[in-house]
């Protein structure tokens, strides 16, 4: 009905111009890729040394979702940010399903039942979906992050900022945190204990862009949980929020469960899907030349520029050739 053709795996990629995936290739698809060929998926520049290397050596023209820019223009193209808003809402959908209690109060005439306490630890798309979600299902909310500018979202959003004395912290020109230092960390842990060993529901999403995620819950702070509590680390695609957190298992310590599920994006995979064909079709558009109907490669486009890893077996973004 959309004008696709239906053919084999291996014919395919050999034949294809443009290739778009989910996440990264294996080995023996990129052997079947033809040079000069256009792979576009998320891709983490910090994290996949040898497969940019391939890439390099097959001159295949490597374009990585994770490196959109976060400009006006380029917000349609932005797959990270409509894929994190979407990982937001399943997260707090998620915990409640294995929480054994209702979120919203609840006053019957057999009595009332309090509203569910969820504290939601970073504020960045993920984690300010996750703060709207649980308050549209009716819990109270707390919601911390380390760039004092979040207080205000947060606030707006009817949870209430945790604050924290951590002195001065920085963002990277996309918005995203920079990282902490040993002591800030230190700080950030003090502050955040009392909300955490009070909530039923903690959700980690605190990630540090080109970096491993920070520990900010540790397993001392988990032993000291006194009530039932849940916690969700989102992070754990780069090495986890929470200590002894394990990629999609379910871990019980005490009083406290904790949950790392690798993809949540996927407890709803049809908006998921089309929000990231849509991302995809709009940055393929953007360097497609409507005059000539080929696609025009321009690398002075800021929006090419940045997400690009190889062309011409050359490393082109500038976040790999720093330095060199």
């Amino acid at each position: 009905q959309a004008g696709a053709q239906i053919k084999k795996r291996k014919e395919l990629l050999k034949d294809a111009d443009i290739i778009i995936k989910v996440n990264k290739p294996t080995p023996k698809d990129i052997d079947l890729f033809k040079p000069k060929a256009i792979y576009i998926s998320f891709l983490d520049p910090f994290f996949e040394k040898d497969l940019i290397d391939t890439f390099l050596e097959k001159d295949i023209t490597a374009l990585s979702m994770h490196l959109i820019v976060r400009t006006t223009l380029a917000q349609k193209m932005d797959a990270l940010s409509s894929q994190a808003n979407l990982a937001g809402y399943s997260a707090v959908i998620f915990g409640a399903k294995y929480l054994n209690k209702i979120l919203p109060m609840m006053t019957t005439p057999a009595g009332t039942i309090s509203p569910s306490k969820v504290f939601i630890i970073g504020a960045g798309v993920a984690g300010l979906q996750a703060i709207a979600t649980a308050r549209r299902l009716g819990a109270n909310v707390e919601a911390f992050d380390t760039r004092a500018e979040t207080e205000e979202q947060i606030k707006s959003l009817g949870a209430k900022f945790v604050k924290a004395d951590i002195g001065k912290t920085k963002s990277t020109k996309a918005g995203y945190a920079k990282e902490l230092t040993k002591e800030q960390l230190n700080q950030q842990r003090e502050a955040m204990k009392k909300a955490i060993s009070t909530s039923d529901i903690v959700i980690t999403t605190a990630q540090v862009f080109g970096r491993k995620a920070p520990v900010i819950i540790t397993k001392d702070m988990i032993k000291n949980i006194k009530t039932p509590t849940l916690i969700i680390d989102m992070a754990i695609i780069t090495g986890g929020n929470v200590e002894g957190s394990e990629k999609d298992k379910v871990i019980k310590k005490g009083n406290v469960t904790i949950l790392a599920p690798s993809n949540l994006t996927n407890e709803v995979a049809l908006d998921a899907s089309t929000l990231y064909s849509s991302n995809l079709y709009n940055l393929i558009e953007h360097f497609h030349d409507k005059d000539t109907k080929k696609f025009k490669f321009d690398l002075n486009d800021e929006i090419i520029k940045t997400a690009t890893l190889t062309f011409e077996k050359k490393l082109i973004t500038p976040i790999l050739t720093k330095g060199k």
